[in-house]
């Protein structure tokens, strides 16, 4: 048995009760927290915690490693529900053509965007996406990222969205954060079915989804539901083929226009719907009462230059409003979650406590993980940062930019170490 001890922590952070899988509305701006703390994972579990005066000892101190968390937080490890990882190349060349005044739709119009992306991907063998992908992922593990969703979507036909999936069930294997996988097939309409949509839709529907159950190559499936894109009605369309399929929904909606797809998301009982930077008083209303977590994705507004999503009209509303990075080549290539708290910060008006739940328990109920992810809680996987000195856990965010972080701790291994560890 591998056994880790943290003590004398300055606080443990996010020590939500045992049982709570996501936190609302105003209840978001409540960080539990263990001043002078102590923490006791065994193999991949937390199996103790509380204060230093409540600390019963150890009597075996062999095999046992001992973090002296001195002046330092430990709080949950970011969960990003919202990337798109997997990809053969990066897009900066369609960066410079925004600053130089194209816009995002221009560019997707002249062959960039999500089809430039597709076309590469397609001549990229499976190993090299996968050892790509590798180093991508091991780089977000040190940096706090403890759990990931990857969409596929840059394949755009059977044979290369399959690939794509396949590589993230080999990250799955080989990697210790938890990683889950979503089927985007409808992420844009590739060049080869421009003239007949329907053509396409029915082969997601009756080839790709099918494909993808029986190789258990998915956990959810996502529609980018947009102007330009794919319609309400197609949407509707690809999440009841899904379900039927045992496969919920994660959705894009409300990217660049409102178009009616949140009242259908949350009708089709979709885990997420993400993005929301455009919003009416009717998509509001149809989030407000329903269990659809809302994803804001700020690295995507900063990286554009578009409207960042409401959160705290959605917190008034009583929402559980969840935080990822959107990492992908064109619209915002980094997963960095620490710099995506401090844009919640920032930029949305969200207080250190709601961004740091929003990226950790309710990040991990987007990905139908808080019941492993998300809190410091007895019986949740030891995944968890321990941060550097600091101040107050405010201080994480408010050093945009900065390295807060000392040690990363995934699954009870220590894969990031810092000096705090012994």
């Amino acid at each position: 048995m591998s056994r880790l001890l943290i003590k004398n922590a300055k606080a443990l952070l996010g020590t939500h009760p045992v049982g709570a899988l996501r936190v609302s509305g105003n209840a978001m701006a409540d960080l539990p927290h263990i001043e002078d703390g102590w923490l006791l994972v065994e193999n991949d579990r937390i199996t103790g915690l509380g204060g230093m005066d409540t600390w019963p000892g150890v009597t075996d101190w062999n095999g046992l490693e001992v973090i002296d968390a001195t002046g330092r937080y430990v709080l949950p490890g970011w969960c990003d529900p919202h990337t798109h990882a997997v990809f053969a190349a990066t897009r900066e060349e369609e960066w410079v053509d925004r600053i130089r005044g194209l816009t995002y739709q221009e560019i997707a119009a002249k062959g960039g965007g999500i089809l430039n992306s597709a076309r590469k991907l397609r001549e990229a063998s499976e190993d090299d996406l996968f050892l790509s992908s590798k180093a991508r992922l091991e780089e977000l593990m040190r940096l706090g990222t403890v759990a990931i969703e990857i969409k596929s979507g840059y394949g755009l036909s059977l044979e290369a969205e399959l690939k794509m999936l396949r590589v993230v069930k080999r990250l799955k294997s080989e990697l210790l954060l938890q990683v889950k996988a979503t089927l985007l097939g409808a992420h844009a309409l590739p060049l080869e079915f421009k003239d007949d949509r329907e053509a396409y839709i029915n082969m997601v529907i009756k080839e790709l989804i099918p494909a993808c159950a029986a190789e258990q190559l998915a956990d959810h499936v996502d529609v980018f539901c947009e102007t330009n894109y794919f319609t309400v009605p197609e949407m509707v369309r690809i999440l009841e083929a899904a379900a039927a399929h045992g496969l919920p929904g994660k959705v894009h909606v409300n990217q660049f226009t409102s178009i009616g797809a949140i009242h259908e998301a949350v009708q089709h009982n979709c885990l997420s719907v993400d993005h929301l930077e455009v919003m009416t008083d009717a998509d509001f209303t149809a989030l407000a009462n329903s269990a659809t977590i809302p994803t804001l994705l700020p690295g995507c507004s900063f990286f554009l230059g578009i409207p960042y999503g409401p959160a705290r009209q959605l917190m008034a509303n009583g929402n559980a409003v969840a935080l990822a990075s959107d990492f992908n080549p064109g619209s915002s290539p980094s997963g960095n979650m620490n710099t995506v708290v401090s844009l919640a910060c920032t930029q949305m008006n969200m207080l250190p406590e709601e961004a740091i739940n929003a990226a950790t328990l309710n990040a991990a109920a987007a990905m139908g993980l808080s019941h492993e992810l998300g809190s410091l809680s007895v019986g949740k996987r030891a995944s968890f940062i321990v941060t550097r000195p600091l101040h107050s856990p405010a201080a994480l965010p408010y050093f945009f930019g900065s390295d807060g972080i000392d040690t990363v701790v995934i699954n009870g291994r220590i894969t990031r170490a810092g000096e705090a560890v012994a």
